[in-house]
């Protein structure tokens, strides 16, 4: 998560840099397959797909402590996913071949980084702090910037620079909320899945409801009072703070004893 974290700066950032446009624009023969030309949205260089799945399924093929068999479909998954992306014509060779390559940078320069934390326990509130800036700066360079405009023959515009912009505002603040949920849960939380195969069960069932309630009820709330990038910021922070503190933190309250409960059980 703090790959896919970094990614999503990186790939924020350098997605409205390059202002690349997707394929089928660029060239009328490619034909997306379904309705894709719909759903990827933001420009196009460099693949945000092909980064995701370089550092997180790219770090467990180099995980020393998994099967081989898992390392082998991990790895795998690195080169399918970069794969597909050019096959359903979102995306070009070029695209993916620069964020698998920058993903693969990530995940190396994440290990590097995570071990220093471990070395360094106390730096964490460091290292978050630099994390979340580098957001703050990649959301006001997305928001100040000029993005092309191109029009067609009929004079339409190709590409609204500003709503491409939506998924680095979105990735930002999910980066920041990851960055802050990480310090506070390892400060104050301390989360742990060292327990049964049931309870993990009814962890996971409380954790996907509960989370699917806070994006189909908050989040359109939040998008509702503040329209434009800040809603989309606000929102993805909710989302991202949910999933890595307030959850496990209510999680560990909730099945902990409460200090009566404990005399209790000790009399007993």
């Amino acid at each position: 998560m703090m790959g896919w974290s970094g990614n999503r700066i990186l790939n924020g950032a350098a997605k409205i840099t390059a202002c690349t446009y997707r394929p089928w624009i660029r060239d009328a023969r490619i034909v997306p397959y379904g309705n894709y030309t719909s759903t990827a949205t933001g420009y196009s260089f460099p693949s945000g797909h092909a980064m995701n799945a370089a550092t997180i399924y790219g770090s467990g093929a180099r995980k020393k402590n998994f099967p081989v068999a898992l390392r082998v479909i991990l790895g795998l998954m690195v080169v399918l996913v970069a794969f597909s992306r050019m096959y359903l014509g979102v995306h070009t060779p070029q695209d993916v071949l620069a964020g698998t390559a920058a993903g693969l940078l990530v995940m190396f320069l994440t290990g590097k980084l995570m071990r220093w934390v471990e070395a360094h326990p106390t730096k964490d509130v460091l290292i978050a702090g630099i994390g979340i800036a580098l957001a703050a700066v990649v959301a006001a360079y997305a928001m100040l910037k000029s993005y092309p405009e191109d029009y067609d023959a009929k004079g339409k515009l190709l590409v609204n620079g500003t709503r491409m912009a939506k998924d680095t505002f979105r990735d930002v603040g999910r980066s920041a909320a990851f960055l802050l949920g990480w310090v506070l849960e390892r400060r104050f939380v301390r989360f742990s899945t060292d327990i049964p195969a049931m309870k993990r069960a009814v962890r996971l069932a409380g954790g996907l409801l509960s989370y699917y309630a806070v994006s189909l009820i908050l989040v359109p709330l939040i998008k509702d009072w503040l329209p434009g990038s800040d809603g989309i910021m606000i929102s993805a922070f909710f989302q991202m703070f949910y999933i890595t503190f307030l959850f496990p933190w209510c999680l560990k309250r909730f099945e902990t004893p409460a200090p009566e409960q404990k005399a209790q059980n000790a009399v007993f």
